[in-house]
């Protein structure tokens, strides 16, 4: 597996992996975790990937990222 990309934007760290012919997108936020696969085949460049982390599908990252939180800690709350 190789490591294309690692940062943290706006407290969501972003790694992106090259392996077995697809592109691992990994978004980090606390304990919560979310993960896209793409092949290789579908990403012209690797410059095209920063779509991921900007625009649109990034906000929708963030929406669901406090989506999953309100449900993680209802249900820890719930113990």
């Amino acid at each position: 597996m190789r490591v294309v990309k690692e940062f943290t934007q706006e407290e969501i760290r972003i790694s992106i992996f090259s392996w077995n012919n697809k592109y691992i997108l990994k978004f980090e936020f606390g304990p919560l975790e979310q993960t896209f696969k793409a092949s290789e085949m579908d990403i012209l460049e690797e410059v095209d990937l920063e779509a991921f982390w900007k625009g649109e599908f990034f906000e929708k990252v963030k929406e669901r990222f406090k989506e999953m939180g309100q449900t993680f800690r209802a249900e820890l709350e719930n113990l």
